[in-house]
């Protein structure tokens, strides 16, 4: 049985392979047999992620958030058409059941990606009355956020650190664990 994906990164909407890193091997935890290979990230992918997410970002920030919201939407819509591929994914990365991965995993990462795109319009400032002078607090954006995986609920967290980020109108830079990382 293998799951080879296309390449060990995908940074700016591309596929990376750099095979300068440390070779991982992916392990199906129900037999012990190598389904892929990946290579680690090396210094030069990292600086790749974070320059496109820098790059992206000021752009991402600017859409009204609404619009960031509609992405967030169509990005779940597409996890959970894709529900039963990513399932089969998350099961030979982690070993989980697929009657657990069907309705848990991927279907748990859309409903969050859904909560935080109707949520964002919501995340408004406020103003304080102290009586003379004035107060407001603005909501604005950290720019670059990275988040780290783990290796229990690749998908999962990926949607549960990513979405919230986005919303906000961050960029975002995601390390799976090396354990589980084709889901993620």
């Amino acid at each position: 049985m293998r799951a080879q994906p296309t390449a060990s990164h995908y940074v700016n909407g591309r596929y990376i392979e750099d095979e300068g890193g440390t070779p991982l091997p992916v392990i199906y935890p129900a037999t012990g047999e190598t389904i892929a290979t990946l290579h680690s990230a090396t210094p030069n992918v990292l600086e790749l992620a974070i320059e496109a997410a820098r790059s992206a970002q000021p752009a991402w920030a600017r859409l009204k958030p609404v619009e960031r919201g509609r992405i967030l939407r169509r990005a779940a819509d597409i996890l959970r058409a894709r529900n039963a591929d990513l399932a089969r994914i998350e099961t030979l990365d982690t070993g989980k059941a697929i009657q657990e991965t069907l309705v848990a995993d991927a279907p748990s990462a859309a409903d969050c990606l859904e909560y935080f795109a109707g949520a964002v319009a919501a995340f408004n400032g406020e103003m304080i009355d102290l009586g003379g002078p004035f107060a407001y607090t603005r909501r604005e954006p950290l720019g670059v956020c990275v988040g780290i995986g783990a290796w229990n609920y690749p998908i999962q967290i990926a949607g549960w650190k990513s979405a919230p980020a986005l919303a906000m109108g961050n960029a975002m830079v995601f390390k799976p664990s090396e354990n589980t990382p084709l889901s993620a």
